[in-house]
């Protein structure tokens, strides 16, 4: 396989960050673009010009985590995890490959075949998700800031948002526990016929460096209240609070096996895990690219099940009669939301033509005002870019707008002169040929495009191979469930975006993925269907 394709795991989103302190300046000069050689706005605001501020936070965890042991990499290699706002290591980490994920598959199978996990009572496996909550609320703060170190991400964001979501996870998922039941099913002739709902067993999971806590929650969650056993790969961007997290759960009761954690790389761990011939189930969330590549090595070796959660290129349709600020607001959210990296971004802004300029001129306004800079600094909106490939890929795709002959109306530079910060960029008058409006940027870029009547956005938004989220803003509900209805795709907001709730099912469809996470349908994944038929002699009925 190509050797670095499988290492590309990206996606997801949650609930809006905290707005701008007022006491926080936002400082605009007027210079010429490198790329474009026009003159547009360059950013800068006091958070980024102050040093960077230490986390309040130790690295504790490094090690591979394998039968409740912390231990190195059978190699003895270790990898640098960085610090997107700098560059900088910030911690050496166990550079697993496929001997670990074999010791690690052998744990999680052990534990599966002969227990406890699966034999324990589903209630016994509730209480220990439930102090594993509790131990989470506990350590918020230090989860937060590894997480906002590790990622760029918004400290706020971590503490204030992903954290009690990350906790409500596993409260939900415990009291899925015990409620997990089959069905006594009518049959002709005398027979009783029950289903059983059973563990499919060793659960290989894959989690993306967007959302590491979040996705960590969405995959562990449904596999533990299921009674299955699980061994997840880390992104190699971001090993730091899985890590952390698996550390909590021992701390909680887990039997030793249940939960074992691989940080590595995506071609030797990933691919290893993938293609085991003793994982049961893989589930991946990532790039739709690498979410091929897993889909084959499952059918090669066992034909093991498959979920993919994948990318997306997501409209966010503003029809005519939209409250103009209020839709430009919540445009913004959709696509600067954790820096661009979602997944369901609404990175296509249709807008209708009746309100199109105003709405492009409120929008880059907006994005002007956008507070950009350290992370841990209070007020501060957007943080830096994963890392230096991912800030890359970016500015090659706002250079490809800009050759595409789409009007930049703000931003397209890098911000400050270290880390990964990419200034809040604008796009006006984007058609849909261009790579802006076709592909997965994962990025701060609003590419905004033009149309005039509800059948010709429907057929435009849905002119694409992903289908994973939509957003309408309208004030007529019968526009709203026309769209809502007509789109292709797994989850359509009206008058809002990125809503996520523990019970709400999340994925796409066409090349945006196959499956469900959260809710009911996330216990689908991981349960395997018994029917089991028994004679009766003279029953009573049927």
């Amino acid at each position: 396989m190509a050797a670095r394709r499988i290492s590309s795991l990206l996606s997801r989103s949650l609930s809006a960050p905290s707005a701008p302190s007022a006491s926080t300046p936002l400082l605009l000069s007027r210079g010429k673009n490198p790329i474009t050689g026009r003159g547009v706005y360059r950013f800068s605001n006091a958070a980024a010009l102050e040093e960077t501020i230490t986390p309040p936070v130790q690295i504790s965890y490094t090690q591979l985590l394998i039968n409740g042991q912390f231990v190195d990499a059978a190699s003895g290699k270790t990898f640098p995890t960085h610090d997107p706002r700098t560059g900088e290591v910030i911690a050496h980490v166990a550079e697993g490959d496929a001997e670990d994920v074999n010791r690690a598959v052998a744990a999680a199978r052990k534990a599966f075949d002969e227990g406890p996990w699966p034999k324990m009572s589903a209630y016994e496996r509730s209480l220990i998700m439930l102090r594993f909550a509790d131990l989470v609320d506990k350590h918020r703060g230090e989860l937060a800031a590894l997480e906002s170190w590790n990622s760029g991400k918004p400290y706020e964001q971590s503490a204030k948002s992903e954290l009690p979501s990350f906790a409500r996870l596993f409260r939900y998922y415990a009291g899925w526990a015990d409620k997990i039941h089959g069905l006594t099913v009518p049959a002709d002739g005398n027979h009783h016929v029950q289903t059983l709902h059973e563990p499919i067993g060793v659960a290989g999971q894959i989690i993306p460096w967007n959302f590491p806590l979040i996705m960590f929650a969405w995959k562990v969650g449904p596999a533990l209240a299921c009674g299955n056993t699980i061994v997840l790969k880390s992104a190699e961007q971001t090993p730091l609070t899985a890590l952390y997290a698996a550390k909590l759960f021992q701390e909680a009761g887990l039997p030793p096996g249940v939960l074992n954690v691989v940080s590595g790389y995506g071609p030797s761990a990933g691919a290893a895990l993938a293609c085991h011939m003793d994982v049961d189930k893989i589930a991946f969330t990532g790039s739709t690219e690498t979410g091929k590549i897993i889909l084959e090595l499952a059918a090669k070796s066992n034909l093991k099940a498959v979920t993919l959660e994948l990318g997306g290129k997501s409209p966010f349709i503003v029809c005519e009669d939209a409250d103009v600020d209020k839709a430009v607001e919540l445009a913004h959210f959709a696509l600067f939301f954790n820096q661009g990296q979602c997944c369901c971004a609404g990175s296509r802004t249709y807008v209708h033509e009746r309100v199109y300029d105003e709405f492009v001129e409120k929008a880059k306004a907006r994005a002007l005002r956008r507070v950009v800079g350290d992370p841990f600094k209070k007020g501060v909106e957007q943080g830096p870019q994963i890392d230096s490939e991912q800030f890359e890929k970016i500015l090659r795709y706002i250079k490809s707008g800009v050759e595409s002959n789409a009007t930049l109306e703000c931003g397209g530079q890098r911000f400050g002169s270290k880390g990964y910060f990419i200034q809040p960029t604008v796009f006006s008058n984007v058609q849909d040929d261009m790579l802006i409006a076709k592909d997965e940027i994962f990025g701060p870029v609003q590419s905004i495009l033009k149309f005039k009547n509800i059948d010709e956005v429907i057929q435009r938004a849905n002119t694409t191979r992903y289908g994973l989220a939509a957003g309408i803003f309208t004030k007529n509900v019968d526009t709203a469930n026309t769209l809502s209805r007509a789109l292709r795709v797994g989850s359509v907001w009206v008058n809002c975006f990125d809503v996520f709730d523990a019970a709400i099912p999340f994925g796409g469809y066409k090349m945006s993925g196959i499956g469900r996470e959260k809710g009911i349908y996330s216990l689908h994944n991981y349960l395997q269907v018994k029917a089991v038929v028994t004679p009766l002699k003279n029953p009573a009925w049927l």
